[in-house]
């Protein structure tokens, strides 16, 4: 990515939605020249399949089918499924945080149907905090769903659970969820403006 001629560099900035956020959360903690990392309702452990780099595997995390919620029509309620990364003692499945050397935006929505996305994204900052570490910074918004989206992008309440493939509940109030668009993406950019650009 450094040698793409729209690179600025010196280091990349990464944006992660869901699964994509505990993957921009693995590189930073594994690989060098990653800057800024803004994770948006991921979780802060390896999800769904083993991820490996070098001698290095991490394990997915556990989740219970019997924990999901089932309502009307089939939709599913995902948010208690996965086990918890931070209670599970010797829990492979944590991204180790700790070694990322860049700045990190977590930004989780307390109405997060998937993931407990708020609960990963406190726990993580005390996991960083009891390291030492001051490299972080958390949005929590009440009322946000999974997905939160640039402005004026419209709310998708239910949708498709791409790893269960089944109709799946999203959360989100629409009001709440408006209001969040507008303030988180300003401070998505102000994140990655303060941490790419040269001093």
């Amino acid at each position: 990515m450094l040698q793409h001629p729209q690179v600025k560099g010196p280091g990349i900035g990464l944006l992660g939605f869901s699964k994509g956020g505990d993957l921009s959360l693995s590189m930073a903690s594994f690989l060098k020249n990653i800057t800024a990392v803004a994770t948006i309702n991921g979780p802060v452990a390896n999800t769904a399949i083993p991820l490996s780099y070098k001698d290095k595997i991490i394990p997915p995390l556990p989740t219970d089918q019997q924990r999901n919620k089932v309502y009307d029509d089939n939709i599913l309620d995902f948010s208690d499924a996965p086990s918890d990364p931070f209670q599970a003692p010797g829990n492979q499945s944590l991204i180790p945080l700790e070694k990322a050397e860049a700045h990190l935006l977590f930004i989780a929505g307390q109405d997060d149907h998937i993931i407990n996305s708020e609960y990963f994204a406190t726990e993580a900052c005390k996991h960083l905090q009891a390291q030492g570490k001051e490299n972080f910074q958390m949005l929590i918004y009440p009322g946000v769903g999974h997905c939160l989206d640039p402005p004026f992008f419209p709310l998708y309440r239910i949708g498709n659970h791409p790893l269960f493939q089944k109709r799946a509940v999203l959360g989100g109030e629409f009001m709440a969820n408006s209001k969040a668009q507008v303030h988180a993406w300003p401070q998505i950019q102000a994140f990655f403006h303060k941490y790419l650009n040269d001093k």
